[in-house]
């Protein structure tokens, strides 16, 4: 985490030094089955390392495209501005690109490479949904993100898995095709089941780590405020208007959905919770009832 006045979490630290380590584990296990079978593969690994660096570097401006949002000024948005700088001054930490999203998915996301190149959008429905208290909590905890490091932690996680993306599509094409030798479609089931399998544990290990982070900036974002109610309000009424909302507007931004706020309320006890990007609301608000107790509010 980055220096502010967030409280530390000592579980997200080492929650991403065991992914962390798991993730290399994979990665040397994963090299060593590509440059036994299929040395060309370090061309495709640049061009995945290469293409993850533009996501990590290029991260704000990305996200911010995807959504069609557009930067706001202070004299444009100054309810959002004063309240994002009230924030950043209690946080003791930069201030981010302030942008809104003209949709009526009620949401909002943080993203960047670091507190310094970063950015917080919210979407017109979020703004016309939720009073001042509840928008505080929720841009509390996208300020969360940026301190933590979440997207650079996210896109390195991720990589891995990009990469093995990559492999399971073209490996018949690597390395000269399947017909070029006896061996060829030998080296292309061999690189093919590595990579499903490479893919699959990456895919689980971030996806773990994603609902361990959104519980950490509700966290963060709650002590920071002191008003861990406002918060568990806002994500009441998101999930329950995220369910309202057209199946077709939310296919439009799924690529976006591990960055948002909250997502769509699941059954906590169904497959879709292990590949979920956030955790179950109830897991989220059971946690910001302790931290009102802890803090003598009630929830």
């Amino acid at each position: 985490m980055s220096r502010t006045r967030f409280r530390s979490d000592a579980k997200l630290t080492r929650r991403i030094g065991a992914v962390s380590l798991g993730l290399v584990a994979l990665y040397l296990a994963f090299g060593a089955v590509l440059i036994t079978v299929m040395p060309s593969a370090l061309t495709a690994a640049v061009v995945i390392i290469a293409m993850a660096w533009g996501q990590w570097y290029f991260s704000d401006k990305l996200a911010l495209a995807s959504m069609k949002a557009r930067v706001v000024t202070p004299e444009q948005a100054p309810e959002l501005h004063g309240m994002i700088d009230r924030l950043c001054a209690l946080a003791d930490m930069p201030k981010p690109t302030v942008a809104v999203a003209d949709t009526d998915l009620p949401n909002a996301f943080a993203t960047g490479r670091s507190p310094q190149h970063s950015a917080v959008c919210v979407t017109t429905g979020i703004l016309r949904r939720l009073d001042a208290e509840e928008l505080e909590g929720v841009l509390s905890h996208e300020l969360a993100h940026v301190a933590n490091r979440d997207v650079a932690v996210m896109t390195v996680a991720s990589s891995l898995g990009l990469l093995a993306g990559f492999l399971i599509r073209w490996a018949p094409f690597l390395g000269g095709g399947r017909d070029r030798n006896n061996n060829a479609a030998l080296m292309f089931i061999v690189v093919w089941l590595a990579s499903m399998i490479a893919y699959f544990i990456s895919f689980l290990l971030t996806r773990a780590l994603s609902r361990y982070r959104e519980l950490s900036a509700d966290r963060s974002g709650a002590y920071l405020t002191g008003k861990p109610s406002a918060l568990a309000s806002a994500l009441t009424k998101i999930t329950g208007e995220m369910g309202r909302i057209p199946s077709r507007d939310l296919r439009e931004v799924e690529n976006m959905s591990a960055f948002f706020f909250a997502t769509p309320a699941f059954d906590r006890q169904s497959l879709a919770g292990m590949f979920a990007t956030h955790p179950p609301v109830e897991k989220r608000l059971e946690q910001l009832a302790r931290i009102s107790a802890d803090l003598g509010r009630p929830l």
